[in-house]
């Protein structure tokens, strides 16, 4: 017999999801002796036998992974047998640069779900139940590699029964790392809001489910935070959840006890079911039903709803228990990152919620509720987070460690280990105290678990972004570990269109549609409606939205009337501000009309911008549907959903004539902006208005497309969460013969911007090592 021995190291997300056991267990059936490890970059496997074994091995090895590993490289070699007689899993080697993928947290997997509802087993109706296929990872992780000692699990010591399926390699729960049972795990609270402790353990799901009928609001620890909890077809709770938040309009999500119950509130295609029903269990954004018995103040004026099934046991066990759809939303106040501690739970929410759930397993770094939605068949993410971070995201092309920091609002953050790109959680605005935090919390994480220091630190090319002015500190102050770092300035809308590059392993040059709220330029404009020809490594501005003056800047983003009451100025002149018969102009005190016009005639306090995400604003305000938001896209999402989609007709969008100084073509919205003034005057709805708006947004793009003659075209920037603009373009895109790349493992908002910097930064590094190679 030939005999032969294979060393096979595997990199991924393959520590904590039973890849280990399932090698072992494979190389046992194939007899096969040697070692099976985790390390600092993966699994490694060092086996030697039958030289037809081995080639089994390594066939199998990716079709029968475990469900939640994933493969990014499996590389081999044939070396001399040792005469090794045994098989085992070694313990964990920490050495060498680390680089495995930290697994993200994993919904309640059927075999755990069975148990618990199983008054027979030992884990029945036990809220922290778990094995190799679910439970917490992500938020629990101290330091890698992924071993119970370093994650929040190591205060709990496992009784013998635990400690058996543990060391068993034949049992689903061989090095489940947070493995439990009533016996020896985690345990439950119900406690005030002042911290009296009102029930324990299996008391406390009954107690909850009381506090939800009753129509209060119960804060809620899960895995990676606190949410906060309302029954969601009483619409005077889900008002009072609202006013204690401060969150006045913004969708709250949903969680549904089964897929059964989310299609009675929605319809579900097959791929939003599988997304619901996922590991990941993301919300997913689906189209409410107009018989729907949720609150209407759930999603005031949205047609769809956010849900999420289940996906830890303490959910399955409230939800089988209230057995109705309750409103869950992230654990926090306005602009703050969600409650992960206990204590800091009962003093923020304090205010906000009647009751709160806690149990005593800690919770490492807060990690929201993921949000995505079916677009085409294909998945958008809209934010990044619990399910899906800090998976990896493969480069075409390694580069020594960067730290990309993001942007200001939606904010993520990024590193890099040679070719993977690990891009955090959901971050979120960086305009509270806590929310800078958590933001430097996360930095903190990420070069501790990766045990790196960069060798640069990408930012935003905005001085007065929170993420760049930390950046700027971290390398100037002599104590800090980034001190004397390279700091690389990256312009906003390139970054967006690098990391969709990325996203697709995509080097080559693409025509980049940038459209979004606010990004400075390269020339102090703010920009937003833009076309970059690039890739990484740089750019050129072929063409923009013709700009306009933005009064009071940032200020001017939650009044829509102040934003058109610019654009008919840009239009008209200051007569524009004596129309009253316009609903923008209409909205505005007297006083404010005068104080708008010498603004805009004297330029104070009034930058230039091309920003595609104004127009939107200034557009439904014009047609009358917004004169003011509470949160950012409102009035863009009002317009989106009140369009007649089966209007094809389109506004005039013209580029503009060009000047000899134009550094690159202009497309010009004033003959639009005249042509829905005079639809107004002649009573045209709302609905077809809004349909005319987009379509004529999709077309000039597409005729822009075909202008500069580039092959590839990429849609990034929040202007591309909306489906009715990104579908209509795609399909216009495509029928010219183009290739549309759009963001499928990142959103098109700033939630991507750190995994663009990144690649930026690397190319520019590398770009320099060449020049230096010369």
């Amino acid at each position: 017999m030939v005999t032969g021995r294979v060393r096979v190291r595997i990199r991924g997300a393959v520590q904590g999801v039973g890849f280990r056991p399932y090698a072992y267990r494979l190389a046992k059936e194939l007899a096969l002796t040697g070692t099976v490890r985790n390390d600092s970059q993966g699994v490694l496997i060092d086996v030697e036998g039958a030289a037809d074994s081995l080639d089994t091995l390594l066939r199998q090895l990716p079709l029968q992974r475990p469900p939640l590993a994933v493969i990014h490289s499996l590389e081999s070699e044939h070396l001399e047998p040792v005469g090794r007689r045994t098989l085992m899993i070694e313990a964990s080697d920490n050495a060498g640069t680390k680089s495995a993928a930290v697994p993200p947290d994993a919904a309640t997997c059927r075999n755990c779900l069975a148990e618990i509802l199983d008054p027979a087993n030992r884990r029945y109706h036990y809220p922290f139940t778990n094995c190799t296929d679910c439970g917490p990872r992500f938020s629990i992780i101290q330091e890698l590699p992924y071993d119970r000692p370093h994650t929040t699990m190591n205060r709990f010591v496992m009784c013998a029964e635990c400690e058996q399926e543990y060391r068993d390699p034949s049992d689903r729960r061989f090095h489940a790392q947070p493995n439990a049972c009533p016996t020896c795990g985690p345990r439950l609270r119900l406690l005030t809001a002042d911290g009296v402790q009102l029930a324990v353990d299996a008391a406390v799901i009954a107690a909850a489910t009381a506090v939800l009928r009753r129509g209060e609001v119960l804060a809620a620890k899960g895995l990676g935070g606190f949410h906060l909890m309302v029954d969601a077809s009483n619409s005077v709770a889900v008002e009072e959840l609202r006013a204690r938040k401060a969150r006045p309009a913004k969708p709250l999500a949903l969680m549904v006890a089964s897929l059964d119950q989310a299609r009675e509130f929605c319809e579900v295609s097959a791929a939003e079911g599988d997304l619901l029903a996922s590991p990941a269990a993301p919300i997913v954004l689906l189209r409410r039903r107009p018989t729907s018995a949720i609150a209407t103040g759930v999603a005031p004026g949205n047609p769809r709803l956010g849900i999420m099934l289940p996906y830890t046991p303490l959910h399955h066990l409230l939800m089988a228990a209230v057995d109705s759809p309750m409103v869950a939303t992230s654990g926090n106040l306005t602009d703050e990152p969600v409650c992960i501690d206990n204590d800091e739970a009962l003093e923020r929410l304090g205010a906000i919620a009647d009751r709160f759930v806690m149990h005593d397993r800690p919770i490492c770094r807060h990690v929201d509720d993921s949000v995505v939605r079916v677009t085409s068949g294909s998945i958008q993410p809209l934010r990044r987070a619990r399910g899906m971070a800090p998976l990896p995201i493969v480069m075409r092309r390694g580069a020594p460690s960067i730290l990309a920091v993001g942007g200001h609002l939606k904010n993520t953050v990024a590193l890099n280990v040679r070719n993977s790109a690990f891009v955090s959680q959901h971050i979120g605005d960086l305009e509270t105290p806590q929310a800078l935090d958590a933001f430097r919390s996360v930095i903190g994480d990420f070069v501790r678990l990766y045990e790196t220091v960069p060798t640069a630190i990408a930012h935003d090319l905005h001085p007065d972004y929170a993420s760049t002015r930390w950046a700027v500190a971290a390398n100037g102050t002599a104590t800090s570990p980034f001190a004397g770092i390279r700091l690389i300035e990256v312009q906003h809308h390139h970054a967006h269109l690098a990391a969709c590059l990325v996203e697709h392993q995509c080097d080559e040059r693409a025509l980049g549609v940038v459209w979004d709220g606010t990004g400075l330029g390269t020339d102090g404009d703010i920009w937003g409606g833009e076309f970059l020809l690039g890739d990484a490594g740089d750019f050129s501005r072929a063409a923009s939205l013709r700009r306009f003056r933005l009064p009071g800047g940032d200020a001017a983003i939650k009044r829509p009337s102040v934003v058109a009451a610019a654009m008919l100025w840009d239009l008209l002149g200051s007569e524009a501000l004596e129309r009253l018969d316009l609903a923008p102009i209409a909205a505005l005190r007297e006083s404010e009309r005068r104080v708008l016009d010498r603004m805009l005639t004297e330029g104070l306090r009034s930058p230039w911008t091309t920003s595609a995400g104004r127009l939107f604003d200034g557009v439904a305000a014009l047609i009358g549907l917004r004169d003011r938001v509470s949160f950012e896209g409102q009035a863009a999402m009002a317009l989106e959903f009140v369009a007649d989609g089966a209007c094809d007709e389109a506004y005039p969008l013209p580029r503009q004539a060009p000047r000899e100084s134009a550094r690159h073509e202009v497309i010009d919205w004033r003959p639009m902006l005249e042509a829905i003034v005079a639809d107004l005057g002649q009573g045209v709805t709302v609905e077809i208005m809004a349909a005319k708006f987009h379509n004529a947004l999709a077309r000039a793009i597409a005729e822009l497309a075909v202008l500069v003659g580039e092959s590839r075209v990429v849609l990034s920037g929040g202007c591309f969460q909306n489906q009715l603009l990104a579908g209509r373009t795609s399909g216009l895109l495509r029928e010219h013969g183009f290739e549309v790349l759009q963001h499928r493992q990142v959103p098109a908002n700033d939630g991507g911007l750190s995994l663009g910097q990144l690649a930026v930064a690397a190319a520019q590094l590398r770009a320099g090592e060449s020049q230096e190679a010369q």
